[in-house]
């Protein structure tokens, strides 16, 4: 495997892994009967996000990589927002 196929290969793992998130949140939504965000949203967001930026950075895209920089930064918020209200109140519901 040469090292354009490699980066082909990471580029549409992360882009598999970041649609996979929309996958994810409707059908858990679909399961819940309203409409909820899972912490696994999060975790693929910041997956894909952080292998799209990976590819970004390999091919220079300056646009690509602020945009997924940006991205990984709020998912990672996400995740330790919630990891505080599990600290902090484990009896409450999260989707």
């Amino acid at each position: 495997m040469g090292r354009e196929t490699l980066w082909l290969a990471v580029g549409f793992a992360g882009q598999l892994v970041f649609t996979g998130r929309f996958a994810l949140q409707w059908l858990y939504s679909e399961y819940k009967k309203r409409s909820v965000i899972p912490v696994g949203f999060w975790y693929l967001s910041m997956v894909g996000s952080a292998l799209l930026l990976a590819y970004a950075i390999y091919r220079e895209d300056p646009v690509f990589i602020l945009g997924q920089s940006f991205g990984f930064i709020v998912y990672l918020r996400n995740l330790q927002l919630i990891a505080r209200v599990k600290k902090n109140h484990p009896e409450e519901e999260r989707g």
